[in-house]
């Protein structure tokens, strides 16, 4: 069940965490594991930020999508996170989160150093709160730092990679230095632990379980734990805060409640230090809220500098964390100095409780990261960059004193012009809210200026400050509160205890609130006595520190300006400082309690007489040594002696030689001390002189070699430069010849001088098996597909010098022309053998053909049964044999004569010769018929036909045919009479005939076709089979489509189609006529597709109609049969057809069953038996009955009787005595002769009726 609610304890649509993960260089692998140990149904989102190249498209969907069976997708704008899917940063772009949907914006890298992975999980943290889980992975630099640091304030989780298993752990290891990490595990091992605290009933709860606040023993044993390890006392922080962190903390460490928790940090006291840094996230930045500074810039820090009268202006940061907010005070402090033109010192106090971050700031080192948060300006003007960080400069560090510091138990600074305590209050319950802004209103001078957080406000203390600005929670102070003109109040050592305040409910429960009601009872009598019962009472550690002051100090005790001191040796007057120094030193050794008395002290030009009395404080083991010092005033109360101890009465001089004999003592221990030191120093000093010396002497050495090195090397970085420029200019050239020799698709081979192969192009691969690594191998270690020996050839080229060329063909039938040549590097030097092969196929096929068309024309120009010949100005330039044989003349005596003499007259000469080269002008060819005379003067008719052989240039004469048209008339007339024989069949044929071209339309119908069609043929000219007037129907009726017609069915495949049956729509009968059709195709010789197809057809409508009709009938009679059947055997007699040769054609049911089951008269006589010769064949008495049967049925089918009846009381069926009425009758109506019988029994026995047979 706690699986179910984890998965379902939210919308199906809304994750119940938000994962983002950061990843860098090294990242794929990383996320790669991940995912694949994710399970798809964790109810958690997971938002990918990768620094992603701009140049080139990510492929991190599809790899992703091979790991995770949840959707994976590339973010887009607006789009809504959903639970169970993973989304991806596009490139160039960076990503945001606002109310759960995806924002997008431009990655605006003119701005210097990106850093998507933080933007996206602030904005993360600021949208879903504790809600927000970040994971940094592999990657270099530190982005995602203060993505994870915000995340961490708003209450969210990290988890880091580990650096032993990250390939690059910059981001990791930056992630890590900050202390702020959940979780240090390699990817492979996160999902378990992320899905085990999810589950976790403190994490997916939404409202928090009553009992954490109340377990109020073990919240005292964890502050108790936290104070014992850090000196702070976390009590009084607000009760939300503190849950939210221990819950966060259980959580992780999957332990079941608080009391487990506390053994756990009692076992692991590393965790108390996770705790307390948990409980002072410290999320800065530098110029957080730049609006903020920027009103600091332009209105208030021009009026603090020019209302500051001294040399010098204090600024006090509290809660300073890692130190950005006071060094961007230091940096804005010097930009208004030098843009006012004033010198003035600038010192700012920088405190904060955690030591680890006083101790980072001070240093002033930061990440790369923040490049994003500071102007380009401030960057290159106040940080140096150096392995692979920023520090600041160090005049800005000099400005800034760094120390740790308790806002609320501390002392506070002293005139100070500008307080900073921004986002710190809200993590205070309003007790100690009102104690730091008395702290620092206690700090600031009037009208210093007070700098608070954006969700911050003065509260109770607002009459302490004016309100410069409350947008910005900028104040001025109005002064020190004071209770009375005469008396300056000192609010840190007025107040007991903090007190507890009655709105805020307190975290520990009843019996916290019962210790703090009765420190509240117990501080408020303490002040009750102070003045009337009790003396200036302070309370100091073995420190000398003062803890806690009862009474009034004024006139005891004063601080001084400056750096805060807490000596009360120190902050004593004058007279009581020695006095207070030798006592306590002497209770602290002695553990005894002393008194001094006649102490005399000055006091606005009083003197007066006081008595001290050191007691030292009871305690535990382990616990703080403290003394109670107790300051009275003499005069005011008299001394009571009625106790009998007498105090010990303070001599000054004694004390002082006491002192000044103890002091001088402790000088000599330290000067010879000192002196030991010195002479040590002094060795070591001169050991370090020679050393420098000699370190000196390296240098100046150093020196000279490094300017040496330098020359060299500007003079290196020239060649390089050069070397560079040739290296492109190589580069580019070897680029051409590559695509040059590419490009010609010529297959070269180089050779160098030990005829091993030194470079080839691709299509040498054509003729050698070569691969790319046979460079540097022999030529006769590779094989080829010639036919000729081709080392021999390279090796005599190598020789001699001399290039060969031939033609040489492979083993495929592919031909080249192989040129062999010598490698020349000079005028006569020869460094190797170039081979090429210049493919030659198309040459030598086109050669080839021309010969065989050359040949082929000769031919034909010998044996056409065609005269041909070659004119040039009609002048006969060569002529076939066919030419010469058909006009009777000799070759000898035609060429070089007129084409004159071949004409009747000149008049047709001229006209032939008009009409043609007119023709040959516009047409390039010209076809005349005339009449040419044969040697014996006979005319000739003949069909002329010319070509010019260059119709640019008609001068080159032309070739001519000329064909005997005496036979070719007599083939027409011959062609003409067949047509009109065709044509008289066409006509008068019954059958329908149609021509369709190759389109199916149709071209041409006969008669028949006309009447069977019902249309004429001018009306259906043009149609074609997939008209839908036709209306073709199939044989069953279904429509037919256009592309099944028969006619298209030949068309298209090239075959005869027959004897398909199809309807026509008859427009004049105005039904469907049927259609037996059979389709040709017609081919044009030498052509394999029909050009023409003609499709014969009968009219089979009445055929086909009286087919359906005994079809109808057939069924009927099927029908019929059924119907007989079935009353054949619904009789119980047993009944049987026979013809008239005696054999049965049907029996009923009585009949089948009694022959197949009885061994009577009936046995075995089915269908096809002989009844009559089963009569006729005696056996027995019984089987004598059935021959006289045999004879009534032959009398019945001799028709001398129309019936025949016999009774057989003889029978015996079912072993019973029974009376067999056999019947015989003749089948009435027409058609065969045909006998029906009828056996029935008619006895009754006592054993009931039997069957009838």
């Amino acid at each position: 069940m706690q699986e179910s609610s984890f998965q379902h304890g939210t919308t199906s649509s809304s994750p119940i965490y938000y994962v983002g993960v950061g990843a860098s260089a090294g990242g794929l692998e990383a996320l790669e594991a991940f995912f694949s140990h994710m399970a798809a149904d964790s109810g958690m989102a997971f938002i990918v930020i990768q620094h992603l190249s701009p140049d080139y498209k990510s492929m991190m969907v599809e790899l992703l999508s091979k790991r995770t069976a949840m959707p994976v997708q590339r973010a887009e704008e607006g789009m809504r996170v959903e639970a169970n899917s993973v989304y991806l940063i596009p490139p160039k772009k960076n990503l945001s989160i606002f109310h759960g949907k995806l924002l997008l914006s431009e990655s605006d890298r003119s701005r210097g150093l990106n850093l998507p992975i933080d933007v996206f999980l602030r904005s993360l943290a600021d949208d879903q709160a504790d809600k927000a889980i970040g994971i940094i992975l592999s990657g270099t630099g530190s982005d995602g730092v203060r993505g994870i640091r915000a995340i961490k304030e708003a209450g969210g989780m990290v988890m880091v990679q580990s650096e032993e298993s990250a390939r690059f752990d910059g981001m990791p290891r930056s992630a890590i230095s900050t202390g702020l990490t959940d979780c240090i595990l390699p990817p492979d091992e996160m999902p378990e632990k992320l899905l085990s605290f999810a589950r976790h009933p403190y994490a997916a709860k939404t409202d928090r379980p009553p009992v954490l606040l109340t377990d109020e023993d073990n919240l005292m044993r964890i502050f108790a734990l936290l104070r014992e390890r850090t000196r702070v006392d976390f009590t009084y922080y607000k009760p939300s805060t503190v849950a939210r962190r221990i819950e966060r903390r259980i959580a992780i460490y999957q332990l079941q409640d608080l009391r487990d928790y506390v053994r756990y940090m009692e076992a692991n006291p590393s965790e108390v230090s996770t705790l307390y840094r948990e409980l002072l996230i410290g999320v800065t930045s530098f110029f957080r809220d730049r609006e903020v500074f920027d009103e600091l810039e332009t209105q208030h820090l021009p009026r603090l500098f020019e209302r500051a009268n001294n040399q010098e202006a204090r600024f006090w940061v509290a809660g300073c964390s890692t130190g950005e907010e006071a060094y961007s005070l230091a940096m804005l402090s010097r930009e208004v100095l030098e843009q006012m033109g004033k010198r003035l010192e600038v010192k700012i106090f920088a405190t904060d409780i955690d030591r680890d971050a006083i101790l980072r700031a001070s240093s002033g080192i930061y990440s790369d990261g923040i490049v994003a948060d500071l102007p380009p300006k401030l960057m290159t003007k106040y940080f140096h960059y150096k392995e692979d960080r920023y520090q600041i400069d160090r005049s800005i560090r000099e400005m800034v004193v760094f120390a740790q510091h308790n806002l609320i138990k501390d002392p506070p600074f002293t005139n100070i012009e500008l307080v900073s305590c921004r986002n710190l209050l809200i993590y205070l319950q309003p007790v100690l809210q009102r104690k730091a802004m008395e702290m620092m209103n206690f700090s600031l001078n009037p009208q210093g200026v007070l700098l608070l957080g954006t969700s911050e406000t003065t509260g109770e203390m607002a009459d302490l400050f004016d309100s410069l600005h409350q947008k910005y929670k900028i104040y001025a102070s109005k002064g020190k509160r004071r209770p009375n003109s005469d008396k300056p109040s000192f609010p840190l050592f007025q107040e007991p205890r903090f007190a507890q305040d009655r709105s805020q409910p307190p975290i520990g429960g009843g019996r916290l609130s019962r210790a703090q009601e009765e420190e509240r009872l117990l501080g408020r009598f303490l002040q009750a006595l102070v003045g009337d019962y009790l003396p200036l009472v302070v309370i100091v550690n073995e420190q000398l520190e003062v803890l806690h002051i009862f009474g009034d100090p004024e006139g005891y005790l004063r601080l001084p300006s400056g750096k805060l001191i807490n000596d009360i040796t120190k902050i004593a007057t004058k007279d009581l400082a020695i006095p207070l120094a030798t006592g306590l030193q002497k209770v602290f050794k002695s553990d005894e309690e002393l008194k001094y008395t006649s102490i005399r002290t000055k006091w606005r030009d009083e003197t007066k007489t006081v008595q001290i009395r050191i007691r030292p404080l009871p305690g535990k083991r382990g616990q703080e040594l403290l003394a109670a010092i107790f300051i009275e005033d003499l005069a005011a109360r008299l001394e009571d002696r009625s106790s009998g101890n007498e105090a010990q009465v303070y001599d000054l001089g004694l004390e002082v030689e006491q002192r000044l004999h103890d002091l001088e003592q402790e000088l000599q221990f330290t000067r010879e001390n000192l002196q030991a030191t010195i002479e040590e120093l002094e060795t070591a000093n001169e050991e370090l002189q020679a050393t420098n010396e000699e370190l000196l002497a390296s240098n100046e050495e150093l020196q000279s070699t490094n300017e040496e090195l330098q020359s060299v090397n500007e003079e290196l970085h020239t060649v390089n430069a050069e070397h560079q420029s040739k290296i492109i200019e190589l580069t580019e050239l070897t680029n051409d010849l590559d695509n040059l020799m590419a490009s010609t698709r010529i297959a070269t081979l180089f050779l160098d001088e030990n005829l091993a192969i030194r470079r080839f192009t691709p299509a040498t691969r054509r003729i050698f098996k070569i691969l790319d690594g046979d460079i540097g191998r022999p030529i006769n270690h590779l094989l080829h597909n010639l036919d000729i020996d081709l080392f021999a050839i390279i090796k005599e080229v190598a020789e001699t010098a001399v290039e060969q060329e031939r033609e040489v063909r492979t083993d495929e039938g592919a031909w080249f022309l192989m040129r062999v040549l010598p490698y020349y590097v000079g005028v006569r030097t020869i460094a190797g053998v170039v081979l090429a092969f210049i493919d030659i196929n198309l040459l030598k096929t086109t050669r080839d053909a021309l010969n065989e068309r050359e040949i082929r024309l000769s031919s034909l120009y010998r044996a056409t049964p065609v005269g041909i010949g070659r004119v040039a100005n009609r002048v006969f330039l060569e002529l076939n044999d066919q030419l010469c044989q058909l006009f009777g003349y000799s070759r000898a005596e035609l060429v070089g004569q007129s084409a004159r003499l071949m004409y009747p007259s000149l008049q047709e000469f001229e006209r032939v010769g008009k009409d043609l080269y007119e023709q040959i002008r516009l047409h390039g060819v010209g076809t005349v018929e005339t009449c040419w005379q044969r040697k014996d003067g006979t005319p000739l008719p003949i069909l002329l036909n010319a070509s010019a052989l260059n119709p640019d240039n008609p001068e080159e004469g032309a070739i001519f045919t000329v064909l005997d048209l005496s036979t070719h008339r007599k083939a027409v007339a011959r062609a003409q009479a067949s047509e009109e024989r065709f044509r008289q069949l066409f006509d008068t044929m019954a059958e329908g005939v149609v021509y369709q071209n190759e389109h199916g339309e149709i071209v041409s119908v006969n008669p028949a076709a006309e009447r069977i069609l019902g249309l004429p043929a001018d009306r259906i000219a043009g149609w074609a089979s997939a008209d839908p007037q036709w209306q073709a129907l199939r044989e069953d009726g279904t429509v037919l489509p256009p592309d099944q017609h028969p006619s298209m069915i030949a068309l298209r495949t090239g075959q005869p189609v027959t004897a398909t049956v199809m309807g026509v729509h008859n427009a004049v009968l105005e039904h469907t006529r049927w259609l037996r059709v059979n389709a040709i195709p017609l081919f044009e010789p030498g052509t394999s597709k029909p050009t023409q197809v003609y499709a014969t057809f009968n009219d089979i409508t009445a055929r086909l109609e009286a087919k359906r009709e005994l079809k109808r009938i057939q069924d009927e009679l099927r029908e019929s049969e059924r119907f007989a059947r079935a009353a054949l055997d619904a009789v119980s007699a047993c009944v049987a057809i026979l013809d008239e040769n005696g054999t049965i054609l049907i029996v009923n049911k009585a009949w089948r069953d009694l022959a197949r089951t009885s061994s009577g008269p009936l046995a075995g006589l089915l269908e096809g038996s002989n009844y009559l010769q089963a009569c006729e064949c005696p056996q027995d008495a019984a089987t004598e009955k059935a021959s006289d049967f045999a004879v009534g049925i032959r009398a019945v089918l001799a028709g001398t009787r129309p019936r025949f009846i016999q009774h057989d009381s003889s029978c015996r069926v079912w072993s019973e005595q029974c009376t067999l009425v056999r019947r015989a009758t003749g089948l009435p109506g027409d058609g065969p002769m045909r006998v029906i019988v009828i056996h029935e029994c008619t006895g009754v026995t006592a054993a009931g009726e039997q069957p009838r047979q």
